[in-house]
């Protein structure tokens, strides 16, 4: 088996999908409106699985930098080069880096969601 799909709510899907596209690399898959025409969702290919982006209209969790119940975080594998570049890209666009381990930097999607890149070997 393997991962089919994850999904995150947001408030503003255009504007969240973007942020995956531009510093993750992830391509559109496809995009769904709701009855009155309005964006729904947007779908994005994460090497094979597929990255939903949700419209929701509830307010965001308390996201801390504990583990807590639920999905709390995306991690994406990268190389040390790409990590070192994107935390620069990331910074000079505004967003800041929340925490650093060996292997892994953390930061946060435009909506506040928890998402990390990490060189940890496989």
């Amino acid at each position: 088996m393997r991962l089919h799909h994850t999904a995150l709510g947001a408030e503003d899907v255009a504007r969240v999908a973007r942020f995956y596209e531009t510093f993750f690399g992830l391509t559109e898959i496809t995009r769904h409106d709701d009855e009155d025409g309005e964006l729904r969702s947007v779908w994005l290919d994460m090497a094979g699985t597929i990255l939903m982006v949700e419209r929701t209209t509830k307010p965001p969790r308390d996201e801390t930098l504990e583990v807590d119940r639920g999905h709390f975080l995306i991690v994406f594998e990268v190389d040390e080069a790409q990590r070192s570049r994107l935390e620069d890209t990331l910074i000079a666009a505004g967003h800041a880096i929340d925490a650093r381990t060996g292997y892994t930097s953390y930061t946060r999607d435009p909506e506040g969601n928890r998402v990390g890149f990490s060189t940890y070997p496989t």
